[in-house]
């Protein structure tokens, strides 16, 4: 049993002969441009960011209006067809990977920003509209959208309510979710449904929490109204360096202790730094086990006073060197390194996985050591990226995906760090998902009784389980599979743990 779900066995007759009733189907709604089911149309959709696992859809739809959306779903609850909405494909855990014998639902024609309001200080976008595209648009008003994930550049705002992404701000202004106040979609029977409100509250039951990172298993996504915040008089970026990752673990735990909530605060490894300089010449310190960079914005008075309280509290914790931006550009190219950390990783590896954890700031630390006793353990190399402030791990397994034992080992170093990050107080995920990637350690970190739980959640809204089947929460029995696996192979990192 592999930790993640590698691609599905159909039988080619029969996969075949369902292609051809769901196109029939589907063709009575959509143009003939808007679906593709030869294989060479529908290998692009294969899967998203996490590239390991693939799987070639039966039909992809590309609808451009909602009613052609309702009609696609529509006609899929009536078949009893599973449905995978997708973005842009830049998720990381295999939340947009196709289902074999399924319909994939690309939103990426729904690309208009619809309003924006600068006196309620919202916009109302398309779900296929690009996270920076909404920034852009609100420039010229002085507003900005705060969240900002590493692929802002090309992830689309209904992909970031799936996985309630965060960013290297969110430290200061919040995940998704605290950036979103409406989301307008579909159930898989076709019916609009509406979660949020414009207003302070909506009434009833907070389904707006729900919605927001529940990775497309609830409804799909087609239109959303987020918050926009005045973008700030000033800002600027301390890089601060470590001899020692600890200290910089530290040192961050520190800053919080005293007082301080930075605009951004990450932090990356001495592999990932220079992996990170080669690419982009940010102006990283190469010399320096580690390196902070720690942001402050407002109007001039406030950061020209937080950034000196920030630099006593990191030379106080031991950085042997602290570089204020001089100006907008060196700030730029301090976080222009941090965001192309995956990029810069794929250039010196055929491929990586990045996990995504979250624990306590205070073990920010341990968690790096754990990690470097893994890279001995499983003979892989591992770059580790940061959002520091708030203990989101991002370590990039380095690996070779055409070599079998290569992939096994890091799917094994993967699910070490994310157990290990449950047994220091943390969680399995902070922004990425779940996905495929993360079934099995769902069943490290839930019991049996939480996971009915969730999937009696996903039965109220989808009771036929078509809407992104197979993710996100693991069966019963493939955690009676997990557990006896993972103990008769000693995978068993932490014994303390609650298990299966």
């Amino acid at each position: 049993m592999t930790l993640a779900s590698p691609a599905t066995k159909t039988d080619p007759a029969q996969r075949a002969h369902a292609q051809a009733r769901v196109v029939q189907a589907l063709s009575a709604h959509l143009p003939a441009h808007a679906l593709l089911w030869h294989h060479e149309d529908t290998i692009p959709y294969e899967c998203d960011g996490l590239t390991a696992y693939r799987e070639r859809p039966l039909v992809v739809a590309l609808p451009e209006t909602e009613e052609q959306v309702a009609a696609v779903l529509r006609v899929c609850h009536a078949m009893q067809v599973p449905v995978v909405a997708r973005g842009a494909g830049t998720g990381l855990s295999g939340g947009a990977m196709p289902n074999a014998m399924g319909v994939t639902l690309a939103l990426a024609k729904f690309k208009k920003i619809l309003k924006i309001d600068p006196v309620a200080r919202t916009a109302t976008v398309q779900c296929g509209v690009r996270n920076l595209a909404i920034s852009e648009a609100a420039a010229p008003l002085g507003l900005y959208y705060a969240p900002d994930p590493s692929s802002q550049i090309a992830c689309t705002i209904g992909g970031n309510v799936a996985e309630n992404s965060g960013g290297v701000h969110c430290l200061k202004y919040g995940l998704t979710l605290h950036n979103v106040l409406r989301v307008r979609g579909f159930t898989i029977e076709g019916e609009p449904i509406e979660f949020g409100s414009e207003a302070l509250d909506a009434a009833g039951l907070d389904l707006l929490s729900i919605v927001v990172g529940s990775e497309g298993m609830l409804a799909v996504t087609t239109e959303v109204t987020v918050k926009l915040v005045p973008k700030p008089t000033l800002a600027r970026c301390i890089m601060a360096s470590f001899d020692d990752v600890r200290k910089a673990g530290d040192a961050v735990a520190n800053i919080i202790a005293a007082g301080i909530i930075p605009a951004g605060l990450e932090m990356m490894d001495k592999p990932m730094t220079a992996a990170v300089e080669d690419f982009v010449k940010a102006g990283y310190d190469l010399d320096a086990e580690a390196i902070l960079l720690c942001e402050s914005d407002g109007t001039p008075d406030e950061v020209a006073e937080e950034v000196v309280r920030m630099e006593a509290v990191l030379q106080a914790s031991g950085a042997t060197r602290c570089e204020v931006s001089a100006d907008e550009a060196q700030r730029l190219r301090f976080w222009s390194g941090r965001k192309n950390a995956f990029p810069a990783s794929g250039r010196i590896s055929p491929d990586y996985m990045c996990m995504d954890s979250t624990i306590p700031r205070k073990n920010l630390a341990a968690i790096l050591l754990a990690i470097q006793e893994m890279e001995k353990k499983y003979q892989l190399r591992c770059a580790n990226v940061f959002h520091a402030g708030d203990g989101n791990l991002h370590p990039l397994i380095l690996f070779d995906a055409s070599d079998p034992d290569q992939l096994h080992r890091c799917e094994l170093f993967g699910a070490e760090i994310l157990e290990t990050s449950v047994a220091l107080g943390g969680t399995v995920t902070g922004e990425h998902g779940v996905g495929v990637e993360k079934l099995n350690s769902m069943c490290v970190q839930f019991s049996d009784a939480e996971r009915e739980q969730m999937l009696a959640v996903k039965r109220a809204f989808d009771p036929l389980s078509l809407l992104n089947p197979g993710k996100v929460i693991p069966t019963l029995h493939r955690c009676a599979e997990y557990g006896r696996m993972h103990v008769s192979k000693g995978l068993l990192a932490h014994p303390e743990l609650p298990r299966f």
